[in-house]
């Protein structure tokens, strides 16, 4: 991508703000694809400063949407005071989805914003904005090249602004998910080449709600070949997990659900672990944003 709109990483915050806000300015109307993570919220924070009720935030809904992040979208846009809409999206009727190769996030992607695209031409809103930050150019995310065939701007990775900026906007303008740990899709749990089906989304969604409600905080339960759950936790909190009646309880819903080896994965917790089987080439293979 090019750097001639990046901002100076020392920038003082409340400038930072401002700049961000600026940059939405020069649109007549905007939707951002708002999942109600940190930094789709923070886009939407922005357009609604600089556009008012033209700016709106869309929400992709779908079974490998958690109902705690729709609940989270829901909160976080009624706290920005943005328009917001829900709309489903049909990316498990698309083969090459379900196939689940490492190319899956691509296909969602394209799907969504096929779908956003379409709706927002009927609704005459002119630009499509994500929340891809520069941070997540540095990652495998071939998402983004359906962002870049959709034409969806990406104002973060625009002005250069990373993650941890990307934070401080967000405790800035006192957002509710400032500190929220990222959540990306159910499906990104399941192992590459192993399928997407609505069964693996459900015991995802219920057995991390279940870590949840016991008092964990970021967890990712990944769903492997031959009924295999691997668990990852913060490494501050795995001893906790191994206390026999929790540790009981957990392997009995894990079984319950389908899995015969329930695993906790002494590495903790890390973003994008499943990425670490796919050829090195394959992850620095980003398109321009």
């Amino acid at each position: 991508m090019t750097t001639s709109n990046q901002l100076p990483a020392d920038l003082p915050i409340a400038s930072l703000a401002d700049a961000l806000i600026d940059r939405l300015r020069g649109h007549r109307s905007v939707v951002v694809a708002f999942s109600g993570g940190v930094d789709s919220a923070v886009v939407a924070a922005a357009a609604h400063r600089a556009l008012g009720d033209a700016a709106m935030a869309w929400t992709s809904i779908g079974p490998a949407v958690p109902e705690s992040d729709r609940e989270s979208a829901r909160d976080v846009a009624t706290a920005i005071g943005i328009r917001h809409v829900e709309f489903a999206t049909l990316e498990m009727t698309n083969p090459d989805y379900v196939r689940n190769g490492p190319d899956r996030c691509y296909h969602c992607k394209s799907t969504l914003y096929s779908t956003l695209r379409q709706w927002a031409d009927a609704q005459g809103i002119e630009v499509l904005l994500s929340g891809t930050n520069r941070d997540d150019l540095q990652d495998y995310r071939p998402g983004l090249q359906a962002a870049q065939e959709w034409t969806v701007q990406a104002p973060l990775a625009e002005l250069g602004i990373t993650k941890a900026q990307v934070r401080q906007l967000a405790e800035h303008w006192q957002l509710p998910v400032a500190s929220k740990p990222a959540s990306p899709c159910l499906s990104s749990r399941i192992a590459y080449g192993q399928i997407v089906t609505l069964g693996r989304l459900s015991s995802i969604e219920t057995i991390e709600t279940w870590l949840h409600a016991q008092g964990f905080r970021d967890v990712r339960a990944r769903v492997h070949g031959e009924g295999l759950l691997r668990l990852e936790l913060s490494t501050d909190e795995l001893p906790r997990a191994l206390e026999p009646e929790l540790r009981e309880a957990l392997v009995q819903l894990a079984t319950q659900r389908g899995f015969h080896f329930v695993t906790l994965d002494l590495a903790g917790r890390a973003s994008g672990s499943l990425n670490r089987v796919l050829p090195t080439a394959s992850l620095s293979e980003q398109p321009d944003i």
